[in-house]
């Protein structure tokens, strides 16, 4: 091969590499990574010769050591000042997952109910729930946090003088006080009923919907999926027994005793976060109901559905893969907006392990790890659950 030949082929071969879009994409990536890893391993030796100059070095050896503060609310976790920092992360966790868990509930309930308001053709209805909206989600939702907790501890009555509800809960400045369910031997196959109901609800689901594809005829699911749950339950309860009991919460002295006592700081965490995150889901859900095309709505009205029904059966099945992906993002906002109960001192995670045991330590990078890592696993279960049911309820084209 001669000299100009060469040189033609190797310019070729540039102009190839050049303007080949395969090619320039793999580049570009790996330069990016390569540079976003070089500042991340600059960033990390910066951080390991300031903490040596300071006398200071990453270990996590601290969260074995006792913590020596108490933690006022930990419903599920057995803990005191002699346990470790691992134990005091595990009760600001279950704290935020309470939060998260609950707020979730009480925000689509409330975000679906005021989305299919706002369309509503009565005028009173519509513009009751649209003021209610627009308030609630213009206004910052750590005022929301603290303006309920003033209500609760300033607002509400003593508890001598406790609004009662039906003699068995209490609502009073201290928080509210509940029933809590005794257990013993035979309620775990109770609640094996239970969950056993709840899986033939599921099969008998699927089997109505086959049905109805096939024959055109409807079962009335919603009926026997409520006898199921409650009958097999029941009569399992009563086959054992009566395995399971209430201790009811009873005043004596200044405060009562028994039950369960849902602290005045949970109840303003738990309504504020739900209330301002249904704002935000109202809106994607009417968003996703008028999304729908208007004969779509036409067509159920021709075959004499009722406007309830058509809702139900026409209008938000097709709705809910449109609602499902900006829902998912108002779940992972009030997740995180858990972390505000540091200023109503809730003890979540940042409270006990990212801001109590951190001043005790003196650990902030570690603390600060620990913390981020416990957000990032609760934020991509949450993803992922809800891309799953994305997946499920996505329409398929026959």
């Amino acid at each position: 091969m001669s000299v100009d030949s060469q040189m033609q082929y190797q310019r070729g071969f540039l102009r190839r590499f050049v303007y080949n879009r395969e090619v320039r994409s793999v580049v570009t990536q790996i330069i990016v990574v390569t540079l976003v890893f070089g500042i991340f391993l600059k960033i990390g030796e910066n951080l390991l010769t300031n903490l040596s100059a300071i006398g200071k070095e990453i270990s996590f050896d601290f969260i074995n050591l006792p913590t020596s503060y108490d933690i006022t609310f930990q419903p599920f976790i057995d803990y005191g000042p002699s346990k470790s920092h691992f134990w005091a992360a595990m009760v600001g966790l279950t704290n935020t997952m309470l939060v998260a868990i609950s707020g979730i509930i009480l925000a689509t309930i409330l975000g679906f109910t005021l989305g299919v308001m706002r369309l509503s053709r009565n005028f009173l209805v519509s513009r009751i729930s649209q003021v209610f909206i627009e308030f609630n989600r213009n206004v910052p939702v750590l005022l929301h946090i603290l303006f309920l907790y003033g209500v609760i501890i300033h607002i509400l009555p003593k508890p001598k003088q406790s609004i009662s509800v039906f003699d068995t809960a209490f609502i009073s400045n201290r928080g509210m006080y509940v029933p809590k369910p005794v257990l013993s031997d035979g309620s775990g196959i109770v609640f094996l009923s239970l969950l056993l109901a709840i899986g033939a609800i599921f099969v008998l689901s699927r089997w109505a919907r086959k049905r109805q594809r096939e024959t055109g005829q409807i079962f009335p699911v919603f009926w026997s999926s409520v006898g199921i749950v409650f009958i097999v339950p029941t009569l399992t309860f009563f086959a054992m027994g009566s395995p399971v009991d209430l201790d009811y919460p009873v005043l004596k002295g200044f405060n009562f005793k028994g039950g369960v006592s849902l602290k005045p700081e949970y109840l303003a965490l738990w309504l504020a976060l739900s209330y301002y995150t249904s704002c935000f889901i109202a809106e994607i859900v009417r968003g996703g109901i008028l999304a729908i095309h208007k004969g779509q709505r036409e067509a159920a009205y021709a075959l004499g559905l009722t406007p309830n029904r058509t809702l139900q059966l026409a209008i938000i099945p097709q709705a809910l893969p449109l609602i499902i992906p900006p829902l998912t993002s108002n779940y992972l906002n009030l997740t995180k907006n858990s972390s505000l109960a540091v200023a109503i001192g809730y003890f979540d995670i940042v409270a006990t392990i990212g801001t109590i045991s951190l001043m005790q330590t003196g650990k902030e990078v570690e603390t600060m790890v620990i913390v981020l890592s416990m957000y990032l696993c609760l934020s991509l279960i949450i993803s992922g659950m809800m891309n799953l049911l994305n997946y499920r309820l996505k329409i398929k084209a026959r």
